[in-house]
């Protein structure tokens, strides 16, 4: 996928203060500060740029309300991890949107939330899209990111027809399925690093074209008991994971087998990006023949990565920094 450019060039930009330049010794004065300096610009961003949609990712901010113009703020879609900011959002009549409960990169945090909001239809191609990021619980808006759907990133352009979504894919199982697959890229399993394949929908069509690597652990079970949305399957499936080969699930979230091979001839080198190995190339080669869309995890990286039509749609990276050393950030900008 894309990134977004350096200020100053023309195809995209991304503004504001990077966590390493911020006078964090300042504390809270300052953590204010920025915000207010990104808000005081993006009424006129959004309007030289004729944006349709600000995302504001509300984990940054907690609770604290935004003050924007009446005509701004109802082009305002709030993104959190929490389900509780979310509610609080909710509660507001606010449009909000829900992405994984993990560590994001600033644009892992754009490049989520615009997925969902494409699948669930509050943007389309085309949009112009300002996301006011930073650093969860620092209480600071520090970046601003801008994208025109269908340019920047590989995933607008796959997703021209109607939501891109497989036709009988629900959005929850899908959500459901990214969200465990974020989980399983940032903690792995028992703190060892985990490759997984998700393939989801069109499950008819999969099935012959797979082979069993194992008994099928499934087989037998209630779909009830075997539906990704039923939370007590979570650890069954995480635990599974460390066995190779790939889940396919029904697009109602029904897992119909696990530790499955994958028979298809796979994507031509030069169509996937350099870096991919023979799991992402068995992800494009299965949603290059059928109706379905993948969900990788990369066990070298924890880089979660979606494919549709054959080809990567987005990815959601790891944040390199450890736990502490982003406790230690928010502990001195929150002036502790």
């Amino acid at each position: 996928m894309g990134s977004p450019h350096e200020p100053g060039r023309k195809n995209g930009a991304i503004a504001g203060v990077s966590p390493e330049r911020s006078p964090v010794g300042s504390g809270r004065a300052s953590a204010e500060a920025i915000t207010a300096s990104v808000l005081e610009n993006v009424s006129r961003i959004v309007d030289r740029a004729h944006a349709t949609a600000v995302f504001v990712y509300a984990d940054a901010i907690g609770k604290a309300a935004l003050d924007l113009p009446a005509e701004l703020s109802r082009k305002v879609v709030y993104v959190g991890k929490s389900a509780d900011e979310v509610a609080l959002r909710e509660d507001g009549l606010c449009r909000t949107l829900r992405v994984p409960d993990v560590p994001l990169t600033r644009t892992g945090q754009m490049k989520i939330a615009v997925f969902l909001a494409l699948s669930r239809g509050l943007v389309r191609p085309g949009d112009v899209i300002v996301f006011l990021g930073g650093i969860a619980r620092s209480g600071t808006l520090d970046t601003i990111l801008i994208t025109e759907l269908g340019r920047e990133f590989e995933m607008y352009a796959a997703m021209e027809h109607g939501n891109g979504l497989p036709a009988d894919v629900l959005l929850e199982a899908l959500e459901r399925v990214i969200d465990m697959a974020a989980q399983l890229g940032s903690e792995g399993r028992e703190g060892k690093p985990v490759g997984v394949i998700f393939v989801v929908g069109d499950a008819q069509n999969v099935l012959p074209l797979t082979r069993q690597l194992i008994l099928n652990p499934f087989r037998g079970y209630s779909e009830d008991e075997r539906n990704l949305l039923n939370p007590d399957l979570e650890e069954t499936v995480k635990e599974l994971s460390t066995i190779d080969g790939a889940f396919i699930v029904r697009g109602n979230g029904v897992i119909e087998t696990c530790g499955a091979y994958l028979k298809t001839t796979g994507q031509a080198t030069s169509e996937l990006p350099r870096g991919l190995g023979a799991r992402h190339h068995a992800a494009a080669g299965i949603t290059a023949v059928t109706d379905a869309i993948a969900v990788t995890v990369s066990e070298s990286t924890g880089t979660v990565t979606i494919f549709r039509h054959g080809r990567p749609i987005t990815e959601i990276e790891k944040p390199r920094s450890t736990a502490d050393e982003r406790d230690r950030f928010v502990s001195r900008s929150s002036g502790e």
